[in-house]
């Protein structure tokens, strides 16, 4: 029998509230704007993405939430994703807190409804990317690590036949177009250091995967590109 490391429920309670309720909503605390639609829209589509995600990833894959749950607590966990991944974390929540302060103290330049409307899609379409991958990848942890006491093992369908690492394609659609749909140019400061991040994680994963994980070479061998088709 496995022993996984326990969950702190009123931490893990916090953290939910924090992630699925406070930053979503950080540019309409912040902004005090009345009608402000793309603030409202933003934490709708935030909120609703999250929860609906998590509910058909749970429903296919019982085990996987406790798995994310317990993300800090596992041991192997590798020492470099230690930092990048609570880096992550904080740089998903620095775009809405810097557009929220933006619109209150700054008021950028507003971009126009055509680039909103593309930015919105792009929002929904990394929104929809991230849950596919999450829902049909079982070991979709929140920490880079072999999950032996799981029987880890690779998963080359879904969108896994296109991309190897597709949740962080997803990713990198909303954090990157985020500061479209709230107005703001300085929010791109927090999104573009978020997506350099994002590409050092996805190298350092890769790389990992491929030493350690049977069967990962051939899959990459197979499936060339890791973040953009075409690209890299």
């Amino acid at each position: 029998m496995t022993n996984h490391p326990k969950i702190s429920i009123p931490r893990l309670a916090v953290q939910l509230l924090l992630l699925i309720v406070l930053v979503p909503l950080l540019p309409l605390l912040l902004g005090q704007r009345r009608n402000w639609w793309e603030a409202r829209l933003f934490a709708t589509i935030s909120i609703l993405g999250f929860v609906v995600s998590r509910a058909l990833a749970a429903r296919r894959h019982p085990d996987l939430l406790g798995e994310r749950a317990r993300m800090l607590a596992h041991a192997d966990a590798r020492s470099w994703d230690k930092i990048l991944a609570p880096l992550v974390g904080l740089g998903g929540g620095f775009v809405p807190l810097v557009a929220g302060l933006d619109a209150r103290f700054g008021r950028s330049r507003p971009f126009s409804r055509p680039a909103k409307a593309l930015s919105l899609v792009s929002i929904l379409a990394g929104y929809a990317l991230g849950a596919y991958a999450l829902i049909e990848n079982r070991f979709f942890s929140g920490m880079v690590r072999i999950q032996h006491e799981r029987d880890h093992h690779v998963v080359s369908t879904g969108p896994y036949r296109w991309l190897r690492h597709p949740g962080y394609t997803g990713a990198l659609l909303t954090y990157l177009t985020t500061p479209v749909l709230l107005d703001s140019w300085w929010a791109f400061v927090p999104a573009v250091l978020l997506a350099l991040i994002l590409l050092v994680r996805t190298y350092l994963e890769d790389k990992t995967l491929q030493e350690e994980l049977p069967g990962y070479r051939a899959y990459a061998g197979r499936v060339r590109y890791r973040l953009l088709p075409g690209i890299w």
